[in-house]
């Protein structure tokens, strides 16, 4: 359980790419302190999410290149009552510092996790569900757990729009991204028999994909900021994004000449370049819609 091997799968620094979201509800949220937000960052980002990545690795067995893993070692047991550990953690603790709401919460984010690698149910090996149920549960289900957490909010917090739109938009963003974090795995999905969404779509067919969902989801951010914000803050987004478009853009036309390029490399560019913009605005758009920027003035 204490094996290098079994730390590296948890891929604890993958949660970066996770925490525009958590950002994103800090920025919605009416009612945090210093002393939720922490907690429930530290929760979620170094428990929770590691807890799912060490038990979808050692079930994926995966023998090349996976998110934040460029050469994964053999998983073992360890790696199992592991995950285990950090979910448990996750929860008690969850229930300590923050709510027994928040607590529930994290137990199903972990169960649905798991239902997505385990061999019984194996939801990954299902293109269009894995798609739905991962867009959901790391957008707008992760949204909602953030927002209870920081807010130390019960159940009956969450259900207004200006929860719930938010929370939607991140699924979208998710869901055109998604396909994305699998383009260099087809190989190795297709000899699990695990057919994703990209590999139904084919290389170009994601990236194409990709750019439509991405489209629509932007419009989405639009009609947000503008009716329950400001609309400067849409274009504050568009130039965040721009990176992303420019990068996203680059690697298209690679492919279009050579498919090899869609690989672990520039998947992994792609992502990190994405994060940093999204994790940079939120962060920015929290300091601001909160007025915590008054604190540093």
């Amino acid at each position: 359980m204490l094996s290098r091997s079994s730390w590296l799968h948890l891929r604890i620094p993958f949660s970066y790419f996770l925490l525009p979201v958590f950002l994103f509800s800090a920025a919605s949220s009416p009612n945090f302190s210093e002393s939720s937000l922490l907690w429930t960052f530290l929760i979620v980002h170094f428990l929770l999410y590691p807890a799912s990545n060490g038990y979808n690795s050692y079930f994926d067995k995966d023998e090349k290149s996976i998110g934040g893993l460029k050469n994964p070692p053999p998983v073992n047991k360890g790696l199992y009552y592991l995950s285990i550990l950090f979910d448990l953690l996750a929860m008690i603790i969850g229930y300590i510092k923050i709510n027994l709401t928040f607590s529930i919460l994290l137990l199903v984010y972990g169960l649905v996790s798991k239902a997505y690698s385990h061999p019984s149910i194996r939801l990954k090996k299902y293109a269009i569900t894995s798609w739905l149920v991962a867009g959901i549960f790391q957008g707008l289900f992760s949204f909602v757990m953030c927002y209870v957490g920081i807010n130390k909010y019960g159940i009956e917090n969450i259900v207004k729009p200006e929860v719930l739109v938010p929370g939607a938009l991140t699924t979208m963003m998710l869901w055109a991204n998604y396909p994305m974090t699998q383009v260099y795995q087809h190989e190795e999905d297709a000899k699990r028999g695990d057919i994703t969404l990209s590999l139904k779509l084919g290389i170009k067919g994601t990236f194409l994909f990709t750019g439509a969902a991405f489209a629509i989801a932007t419009a989405g951010f639009g009609y947000y900021f503008i009716t329950f914000l400001n609309v400067k803050y849409f274009f504050h987004f568009m130039i965040a994004l721009a990176p992303v478009l420019i990068f996203f853009a680059y690697w298209f036309f690679q492919i279009l000449g050579d498919e090899r390029k869609a690989d672990f490399s520039h998947t992994m560019w792609l992502n990190f370049i994405s994060a940093t913009c999204l994790n940079g605005f939120f962060l920015y758009l929290m300091l601001y819609s909160t007025q915590l920027i008054q604190l540093f003035q």
